[in-house]
């Protein structure tokens, strides 16, 4: 038998390319006018899978096989497999923290050590420092973040701008640090060094983060008066009675942040750091644990069991005070189940997106009005931007952007330190600012704070793009290749 000949692939146009976009944007707007902040609990996962049958349905008019689309999305999808790994176990570790004490006692310090003037400041200054140490903006939020945000309950200060603190610092700390794989990627994929393009990235990065950090600065000042001193004392007062609370409670984060710092994979030092919370919860929460076990089954077996069904199902306790309940509860892998089901909707999309030519006709669309410096810097964020919309992962959006532009920088005598450091300008930080984005979906999950609200404060985030395009016209530190002098 003859092999079957695949039919010759359409070009699509601009319209094919609309209509997925179109359908996307609708049904995402439905799910938000809907159901709120349940939105990525499912409606978006839905609207995301619509605008993926979409694309598929154009991608089947111009002759792609269902069998191509299929492995797209599957290559999509398997491309989240290592950041799918690293969330379910940020929920094994958010559970095992909470019953050991760890989150409750960086909670306790916080609020003896940490001012409402400049808690927001703090905060920012605190995440970035951590963030540029381990090079994850995922870790920091998980742990450092949780944290603040309990401090910031303490100290009746307002958790939305403290969650758009936390982003803030996590991204600026992880944009510059060299063990970051972003800003690893980023210079890989437009043909830049390394270490060049750190260099580069701080002309846009360092002025956003300190208009960033004074903003949070004047805002902390105004909401001096918000934290209540009674509060405070009843919050530590019952941390106090159901925790075991010292500074030895600190060795499972700072283990982690010593493993992060050694280069260790996320993965095994994330893992490793939910197991130590795990012994240290054994060791030294011994009357927390005995409190909610069955003695029926023994209390070894008792130990064991509330341990390991912190590992999936998280921790919950039962204090007498509804929002510290709230505040020491939560984690576990099973937690984090809705937003691997949101990762993966929306690498289907975008893989399909991608494969079938969707994506590329809007950057060749943008190329033929960037006729300056200027408007294809101001171009590739865009893209970045879109990309992160369209595609819904951070990676892409650094990837797609830099593979398409790479070619016409260099047209233009441009160093491709330019390119690299315009798709984390675009790329990398405003991932976290959409919610049905793996960044988002994932800092969702953590900081339990729906990206919309954090959004308007995640200061640095919003202000560095701005700052990198007004750079991009005024020819400010824009780098061009050196013609080749002639003997």
């Amino acid at each position: 038998m003859k092999p079957i000949e695949e039919k010759p692939l359409k070009s699509a146009s601009f319209f094919d390319a609309l209509i997925p976009i179109a359908v996307l944007i609708c049904l995402l707007g439905a799910a938000v006018y809907l159901f709120g902040d349940d939105s990525s609990s499912g409606p978006n996962q839905i609207a995301l899978l619509f605008a993926t049958f979409a694309a598929a349905l154009i991608g089947l008019k111009n002759g792609y096989t269902w069998k191509k689309l299929e492995d797209a999305m599957i290559e999509g999808i398997t491309l989240s497999l290592s950041a799918i790994l690293i969330l379910l176990m940020v929920g094994a570790l958010i559970g095992t923290w909470l019953l050991s004490g760890t989150v409750p006692t960086l909670i306790y310090y916080g609020l003896q050590i940490i001012n409402p003037s400049w808690f927001y400041a703090a905060s920012c200054l605190i995440c970035g420092i951590v963030a540029m140490s381990i090079g994850s903006s995922w870790t920091t939020a998980a742990t450092i973040g949780v944290a603040l945000l309990g401090v910031a309950s303490g100290l009746g200060l307002e958790p939305t701008v403290t969650a758009g603190a936390v982003i803030s610092g996590a991204y600026f700390g992880d944009k510059l640090s060299p063990l970051s794989e972003t800003t690893n990627l980023a210079p890989a994929v437009a043909g830049a060094d390394l270490f060049e393009h750190i260099h580069h990235m701080l002309w846009t990065t360092v002025p956003s983060f300190v208009i960033a950090l004074i903003i949070f600065v004047f805002m902390g000042f105004n909401a001096t008066a918000a934290g209540e001193a009674g509060q405070i004392d009843q919050i530590t007062a019952i941390l106090q009675q159901n925790f075991n609370i010292g500074l030895e409670m600190l060795v499972p984060l700072i283990v982690l942040l010593v493993l992060a710092i050694r280069k260790m994979p996320a993965f095994p030092a994330i893992s490793i750091g939910a197991v130590i919370g795990a012994v240290w919860a054994m060791l030294f929460q011994s009357d927390l644990i005995a409190s909610q076990i069955d003695m029926t089954q023994g209390e070894f077996v008792g130990y064991f069991k509330l341990v390991w069904t912190t590992f999936f199902d998280g921790f919950t306790i039962n204090t007498g005070d509804a929002k510290m309940d709230s505040l020491l509860s939560g984690g576990g892998m099973s937690g984090m189940l809705t937003t691997t089901w949101l990762i993966m909707t929306a690498l289907m999309f975008g893989a399909i997106m991608e494969k079938t030519g969707l994506l590329d006709i809007f950057v060749k669309s943008i190329l033929k009005i960037a006729k300056s410096t200027g408007s294809l810097i101001a171009s590739t964020i865009a893209t970045c931007i879109g990309t992160n919309v369209i595609a819904a992962d951070q990676y892409i959006a650094i990837v797609v952007p830099g593979r398409m532009f790479k070619e016409e920088y260099k047209k233009r005598g441009l160093k491709p330190v330019n390119l690299s450091r315009t798709l984390e300008d675009g790329g990398t930080i405003t991932s976290p600012l959409i919610p049905w984005n793996t960044c988002g979906a994932y800092m969702q999950s953590v900081l339990l704070i729906n990206p919309f609200d954090y959004a308007l404060y995640a200061f640095f985030n919003l202000i560095n793009p701005f700052l990198a395009v007004i750079y991009a016209y005024l020819g400010i530190k824009i780098l061009r290749i050196k013609p080749k002098q002639t003997a």
